[in-house]
């Protein structure tokens, strides 16, 4: 599929918009259904505006060939997509259930008395995007701070402010575990948008606190405990779920199946 520029609506200048039709080329060139590419060419407009935008959602529209009200009910609905202008770093404070417990609450509450602002709401100086974030899959390091999606282990309400101020000074800033630095809000939108940065391998590898369970299992030799293989019926002649002549594969014979129920009108397929 060849970039061609597209009759538009944005205000984008000539050499953004080349450059952005030819990067969502690339992205539709990836599925069978153009359409598929909306999640990543939203992060791709994220990545120029730093939130999506009027013109980004106009952008979206015109290269996939659907309406603006189609773009914004995808992108009003995933919370990585921002709506109105974002900070230079997202500032994530995970408060579900295992870092609440551990902290996640009073890291945000502290977080948000020193920056001056609440959830899904930025600095005056455009630095930082303070948000609650649902869990992080990283219980094993609670409390989580994500900062761009990068993982801060183990904060305080303490460690957590003096990393936003790090931030809001320009600092270079290394996360815990994963990439070397932490790179800004627009950045981390065109690798979401699938161009890599080329830091991937940037990881040192699974952590301890990942690993703790399955170290004490082997040194107590733990083991799962053993049962029925799914593919092995439990009795000669049983049928294996999901073969021919299992449930899944029965057709309605019964009363039950086929008669209309006491909660049934007639003409109402039994359920």
């Amino acid at each position: 599929m060849t970039a061609e520029p597209v009759q538009t609506r944005t205000r984008y200048d000539g050499e953004t918009l080349a450059t952005l039709t030819a990067d969502a080329t690339a992205i539709m060139e990836r599925y069978p259904n153009p359409r598929s590419g909306l999640l990543p060419m939203l992060h791709l407009v994220q990545s120029i505006d730093g939130y999506v935008s009027r013109d980004g959602i106009l952008f979206c529209a015109e290269m996939l060939g659907i309406t603006a009200a189609e773009v914004s009910a995808v992108a009003t609905f995933y919370t990585q997509y921002k709506r109105h202008p974002n900070g230079t770093y997202t500032v994530g404070v995970c408060t579900n259930t295992l870092c609440a417990v551990m902290g996640g609450d009073a890291i945000f509450d502290e977080l948000s008395e020193h920056l001056g602002v609440g959830h899904d709401e930025t600095t005056d100086d455009g630095a930082i995007t303070l948000e609650r974030v649902e869990c992080n899959a990283a219980c094993d390091y609670a409390p989580v701070v994500m900062v761009n999606w990068e993982f801060f282990d183990n904060q305080t309400p303490g460690t957590a402010t003096a990393l936003a101020d790090r931030l809001r000074l320009g600092e270079d800033v290394a996360p815990t575990r994963g990439a070397a630095s932490v790179c800004s809000f627009k950045q981390m939108s065109r690798v979401l948008a699938g161009f890599s940065d080329g830091r991937a391998d940037e990881d040192a590898g699974t952590g301890e606190p990942t690993l703790a369970g399955l170290r004490i299992a082997r040194e107590r030799g733990w083991t799962a405990p053993e049962g029925p293989s799914s593919s092995t019926p439990d009795k000669p002649g049983e049928t294996i779920t999901g073969e021919p002549g299992s449930s899944a594969a029965r057709k309605p014979t019964t009363p039950a199946d086929t008669q209309v129920g006491k909660d049934k009108k007639p003409g109402e397929d039994a359920k």
